[in-house]
């Protein structure tokens, strides 16, 4: 069995590894990675000259190694449609076709999908030019969040406490275009706590992984500005193990139901990022593949044969009768950033301390390259993401933040509180 996996971060390492570790089929599993990093090279065959977005090079690649299974990881090229080119010269693929890929690709065409699904999110309005947006900051209810229609590398949402806020969220949108020439959404702030659900679909059928949470805010307390992600968490107290299946049927099925109607069923991952209310679920977003960094938290625990799933999602009779399983450990899972993120990101600082994680921590490498002289430097915002697992979050917690104390890199950023105070 031959695997290829399309990208270079936290997430694909964490894909990378979980495929080595659950499986179970005959044979060997033969996994590649393009571009791949440093990292996942020690794990896999990366061929780094082939770009995580260049639709081309990476048919080309899937033919020429004829490989079995592409798992895809960013979105970017699923919204650009790699699954439908890979299919066209006959290359299964995890991933939704890019039809069904709109779901994070268009948070317009998402809103639509949830509505004739009826499945609960926020009041939004559509707004396409800055005097729209200005006179709807003059009548919103703050605290209001404004979001980009497009694919924004998870930080395209800004929450304003008030109309000042607004009209620099809107300056933003619309002047500087910081987020690309986009419309937007601006919906109702919902107050309530967050989860983020996972389920594996195969057209038909949604089948749900264990929940987790992430922090998106870059410092403590969840404040300063969005980042891809800090940390994450698994299980979350708010979802207990019974209620899991009851709350996928809710948020996961409808979707899958109306894109299946809609001529475009969705095959892959599909991701619920869930606020529970006082008045029940409501949908913030969907995204269409493994989130990051809830898949560095999740995947440790998965006992499933990863590749198993990821056919059958994708082959004639899906996931019928199969069961998705996960220990019962805890996983805790830190982002280690560089200087200046999310607004910029040191490049080439030194990493020291790598050769010295305790056995049993799992780093996975998101943002980091190789220097003239060897050494592994940093690479991009997000560089490191640092995971332990335990017989509960506290302890999963401690082992987490005793490894990433044992590695440095200049201006190195790192939430103190991730899943501090869960007892679970």
């Amino acid at each position: 069995m031959k695997v290829l996996v399309v990208g270079s971060g936290g997430r694909e390492h964490a894909i990378v590894r979980a495929l080595a570790r659950t499986w179970s089929g005959d044979g060997e599993l033969e996994i590649l990675c393009a571009p791949g990093n440093p990292g996942i090279e020690l794990d896999a065959r990366c061929v780094p000259d082939v770009g995580g977005e260049d639709l081309p090079a990476l048919v080309e690649l899937a033919k020429r190694e004829a490989v079995d299974l592409v798992a895809v990881g960013p979105e970017v090229p699923l919204v650009d449609g790699l699954v439908d080119e890979l299919a066209a010269v006959g290359v299964k693929a995890f991933g939704p076709s890019r039809a069904a890929a709109q779901l994070e690709g268009s948070k317009i065409f998402c809103k639509e999908v949830l509505n004739a699904a009826k499945v609960p999110t926020a009041k939004h309005a559509v707004i396409r030019s800055k005097d729209e947006a200005l006179a709807h900051a003059a009548n919103a209810n703050y605290p209001a969040v404004f979001k980009s229609d497009g694919l924004a590398a998870g930080k395209g949402v800004i929450i304003c406490k008030d109309e000042r806020a607004a009209k620099a969220a809107i300056d933003a949108y619309f002047v500087d275009q910081r987020f690309g020439a986009t419309d937007v959404i601006l919906e109702e702030f919902l107050d309530g706590v967050e989860v983020s659900l996972l389920a594996i679909c195969d057209g038909e059928r949604a089948y749900s992984l264990v929940p987790a949470r992430d922090f998106k805010r870059i410092f403590d307390n969840d404040e300063g500005p969005n980042t891809g992600g800090m940390g994450a968490f698994s299980p979350v107290p708010e979802v207990p193990k019974g209620q899991i299946a009851e709350l996928s049927e809710q948020v996961h099925q409808p979707i899958v139901d109306e894109m299946k109607r809609r001529g475009a069923p969705f095959h892959g991952v599909l991701y619920a990022g869930l606020m529970l209310t006082p008045n029940g679920v409501k949908v913030l977003e969907y995204n269409t593949r493994f989130g990051d960094p809830e898949t560095q938290a999740l995947l440790p625990r998965l006992e499933s044969d990863l590749t198993a799933l990821m056919l059958a999602s994708v082959t004639a009779g899906g996931l019928a009768g199969r069961q998705i399983k996960f220990s019962e450990d805890r996983s805790v899972t830190l982002t280690l950033a560089s200087a200046g993120y999310p607004e910029s990101s040191s490049k080439g600082d030194v990493i020291d301390g790598l050769e010295s994680v305790p056995d049993g921590i799992e780093v996975t490498h998101a943002g980091t390259a190789r220097n003239a002289e060897g050494d592994i430097v940093t690479a991009g915002g997000r560089v490191l993401n640092v995971t332990a697992l335990g017989s509960s979050v506290p302890e999963a917690r401690t082992a987490a933040y005793d490894a990433a104390a044992g590695i440095d890199f200049e201006g190195m950023q790192l939430r103190s509180d991730i899943a501090a105070g869960i007892d679970l």
